[in-house]
């Protein structure tokens, strides 16, 4: 089973220290503001979105590069989306997930970029929560079945919003680099971080308490984002197609999900909204399981169990406990 050691208390507190090292700027100069005097922030898809609306409010403008529907992993970006982005005051993205848009940052000249992946601790997790190699243990293993699907900086999974904890690692990180961009309004990005931090660790019990006494630990998804969210609870996560949701698995992993599906006792195949639910509907039929929607929360659609990060997120919660057989 995955089991996290507890992230240091000091985990959070390092996260302001690393939104300082995430944010490259002039020294000495907070950004310009638009003709409507709020700090234009460029996200690259909607967790990063979802933070700077929370994080920023009143005082930023937010716009995305990857629309409502449209898969992160596949974006493409347009010449006009290249253009926006070269305008941004910050821009706030997560690199290793997006090729085209890690591509665009990197040329885009913008002097105040944030990256998030340096504000939390980014790991390596494969389709199989079974053969994970634990926290604290020499390295990770790879080649192992499901471990060739991983992207990334040296593979490392980034899929970090799906855990609450370090979600708000990372909010932590923004609202530090947003007070650096914007320093007339500091004391109102860390006012509304401290608000966004306390809704996080009442979801980070919630899901704690929701997913602690349940008949089974493990659960079966087509696209294996939730790594993270599998560890902190104690679950086990077995993904058919790796952290590509659009890979195609082979025979051979759909005859192990088989067997895994009668060993732990699972009762349920997971699909998510953006892309397609024809693996997850075809090992169902094979094994008589049940489909259901969890959400790896990389869009917000009118398909999405909820209207934003939290209402997604409780959605999981509801159906994992129904899946798992919560008591």
């Amino acid at each position: 089973m995955n089991v996290r050691r507890l992230i240091p208390a000091a985990a959070l507190a390092g996260a302001v220290a690393l939104g300082a090292t995430a944010l490259t700027a002039c020294s000495g100069a907070g950004a310009g503001t638009g003709k409507d005097g709020k700090l234009d922030v460029m996200s690259s898809f909607y967790p990063m979105q979802f933070l700077a609306e929370q994080i920023g409010k009143d005082h930023v403008k937010v716009d995305t590069l990857t629309k409502p529907g449209v898969e992160p992993h596949d974006l493409e970006i347009t010449p006009k989306q290249t253009g926006q982005l070269g305008e941004a005051d910050v821009v706030l993205y997560l690199k290793g997930l997006q090729p085209a848009v890690d591509k665009a940052v990197a040329q885009s000249g913008v002097k105040h970029v944030v990256d998030a992946a340096k504000l939390t601790e980014l790991e390596v997790h494969g389709s199989s929560g079974h053969d994970h190699a634990h926290e604290g243990e020499a390295g990770h293993t790879e080649g192992e079945e499901g471990h060739d699907h991983a992207h990334g900086e040296a593979g490392e999974d980034p899929h970090v919003w799906l855990d609450p904890v370090k979600y708000a690692e990372v909010a932590k990180g923004v609202g530090a680099a947003l007070e650096k961009a914007d320093p007339d309004h500091a004391a109102d990005y860390r006012k509304n971080t401290d608000e966004l931090l306390g809704k996080l660790t009442a979801l980070d019990t919630e899901f704690k308490d929701g997913l602690k006494n349940t008949a089974s630990k493990t659960f079966i998804t087509t696209h294996a984002a939730f790594g993270y969210l599998a560890e902190r609870y104690g679950l086990d996560q077995e993904g058919i197609s790796g952290v590509d949701p659009e890979s195609e698995p082979s025979p051979a992993r759909m005859k192990e999900l088989q067997a895994v599906a009668k060993k732990d006792n699972v009762s349920t195949v997971f699909f998510e909204t953006l892309a397609s639910d024809k693996t997850a509907k075809t090992l169902a039929t094979d094994t008589g399981l049940k489909t259901d929607v969890l959400d790896p929360l990389e869009g917000i659609t009118d398909k999405s169990q909820g209207a934003d990060y939290f209402e997604v997120m409780r959605s999981n919660l509801k159906n994992l406990q129904k899946a798992l057989g919560s008591k």
